[in-house]
């Protein structure tokens, strides 16, 4: 069992060896009694092959399973050696041993990946019936793909010298699950951008193939902040687990073809900027912060007696906070004095105290900080 992460989730680790090749996994149960589960397949770069593992899904309400993808010290999109698909199989076993477990559906089960995750979150949940799939930059003609880019897991997946009928054999496995219809009423949620040098080939020419599919739903990603297919999914972070969270409430957005990004970074802003500078809350040295007279800076006060007094010129009110909690506010005189106390004692130590001014209208002054030590009677200097 692996220690909590920073959420408190705890995280189990272990190995389903029931199949014919060992599959390791970790596991969290759901947050508040949720009863879905999220299947995460991992892509290339995934550290030590767990995608989706580095504390963004913390705050999800399901259950998330995630699946290794390291079977022989190698890759293999979760789908065979030497073109042996029982690897396939021992990945569905512990995928239906979890479901068993939990007493879960493939109704209320969302598989999840990004490129070649992307690609066993498509081919997984096509062909086994799975309700939910989004698959972020995903490959569709799997054994081109890996023969030219990825030349150790094509030996490992379709055999030594890499036959071209094996090629043709794994490239068709996606595609033709979609030609068929199978699974035609999922909810599929597909990612990619116009830069991403794998979209031309790898994606737009299988678009076509979802039309029967009651739910597909594509989001094409036209961003300056995209570079290449490594950029994709970072940039749509926060659209995809909007997309996840809702799923995993039971609701299923329809957002049919969609295109986002168009983020204008470099756009002249000086309007704007002028505004703000103009109607900021925070004015300059025509509206001074004000003086504070007591405590002492750097002094030791007795924590019963603490009690601030100074001047604000041009100051409706006085406001007091300490390490970003508000801790009260008094009324400035006609003359331009005021004085505060908490009305209990402060607590030994150290403070580093914050007050500003702020007028009729609401407008505030810069910032005076204060810092002074809290002690018991005896211990006090002024």
């Amino acid at each position: 069992m692996s220690p909590a992460p920073t959420s408190g989730r705890q995280l189990h680790t272990g190995i389903e060896t029931e199949g014919a090749f060992p599959v390791e996994y970790r596991f969290t149960h759901a947050q508040k009694g949720n009863r879905h589960l999220v299947v995460v397949f991992a892509n290339f770069s995934a550290p030590s092959d767990y995608g989706w593992s580095n504390g963004v899904f913390d705050k999800l309400r399901a259950n998330i399973l995630w699946i290794r993808d390291s079977f022989e010290g190698n890759q293999s999109y979760y789908l065979c050696k030497d073109m042996d698909f029982a690897l396939e199989q021992s990945v569905v076993t512990l995928i239906s041993k979890v479901m068993k477990a939990l007493d879960l559906t493939a109704d209320s089960v969302t598989l999840w990946g990004g490129s070649k995750g992307g690609s066993a979150a498509l081919y997984f949940g096509l062909k086994y019936g799975f309700r939910n799939i989004v698959a972020i930059v995903p490959q569709f003609s799997i054994g081109t793909y890996v023969k030219n880019v990825h030349p150790g897991t094509a030996r490992f997946m379709l055999g030594e010298g890499v036959p071209e009928e094996n090629v043709r054999i794994v490239d068709s496995l996606v595609p033709d699950l979609v030609r068929s219809g199978a699974n035609h009423t999922a909810n599929i949620y597909l990612l990619s951008s116009p830069q991403d040098e794998q979209y031309p080939v790898q994606v737009e020419p299988f678009l076509s193939l979802f039309w029967r599919y009651t739910n597909f739903n594509f989001v094409l990603s036209d961003s300056p902040y995209i570079a290449d297919h490594t950029q994709v999914t970072g940039r749509n972070v926060p659209m995809l687990m909007g997309i996840v969270n809702s799923l995993i409430d039971g609701i299923a957005p329809r957002l049919g073809f969609v295109r986002n990004g168009f983020e204008e970074p470099d756009r002249d802003r000086s309007a704007i900027d002028s505004y703000l500078a103009a109607t900021t809350v925070v004015r300059g040295d025509e509206f001074p912060p004000p003086a504070v007279v007591a405590p002492v800076p750097w002094s030791q006060v007795r924590r019963d007696a603490v009690r601030f007094e100074g001047r604000a010129p041009g100051a409706a009110r006085v406001a007091v906070w300490e390490q970003g909690k508000y801790l009260g506010r008094t009324d400035v005189a006609a003359d331009g004095t005021w004085s505060w106390e908490p009305g209990r004692p402060w607590s030994t130590g150290e403070h580093q105290v914050k007050l500003y001014g702020v007028d009729a209208v609401g407008f505030q002054s810069r910032r005076t900080e204060l810092r002074f030590t809290a002690v018991d009677g005896t211990g006090a200097n002024s």
